[in-house]
């Protein structure tokens, strides 16, 4: 089964807490899709990661952007429900509906919770996700750290 990650965002936005995540991946050899809910919120992201420190960046592609082949991307920033770099790990922000996620080895569920529309969608899949039988994980940002909640 997929496991599945909530993380609710209640100290840091996206941009902030992303990053991060995606390193993580990125370390464990995980090829990453994020999927956003529009091409806005997807190109944002996409302009963000390439500046989020100074001295780094996150290696990604889009529609928009890809040069070459899109499997050889790590990570591949999408509004559609895609997996061209056949990732192992799926993002959902930004008010993405989530496609099947039982093909990848984490799904992960970001959401803003100063957002009660954001709040809810999320409780509306903790539901979908374990009545599926997959394995979830709840983290909860607490003093600029992440805390497992459930």
């Amino acid at each position: 089964m997929t496991e599945i990650v909530f993380y609710h965002l209640t100290e840091l936005r996206l941009e902030q807490a992303l990053p991060d995540l995606l390193e993580k991946c990125l370390a464990r050899d995980w090829n990453v899709v994020v999927q956003t809910g529009t091409e806005e919120r997807r190109d944002t992201l996409d302009d963000h990661l390439w500046t989020y420190k100074e001295n780094s960046f996150l290696p990604h592609a889009c529609e928009e952007s890809v040069t070459g082949d899109p499997s050889d991307q790590p990570i591949w920033l999408t509004s559609l429900t895609e997996n061209p770099n056949n990732a192992a790990v799926r993002f959902i922000v930004a008010g993405a509906v989530a496609p099947d996620l039982s093909s990848y080895t984490r799904g992960i569920y970001m959401f803003d919770g100063h957002d009660e529309e954001a709040v809810m969608e999320a409780r509306d899949r903790w539901k979908i996700e374990k009545a599926a039988g997959h394995d979830l994980a709840y983290w909860q940002q607490d003093d600029g750290r992440w805390v497992k909640k459930a």
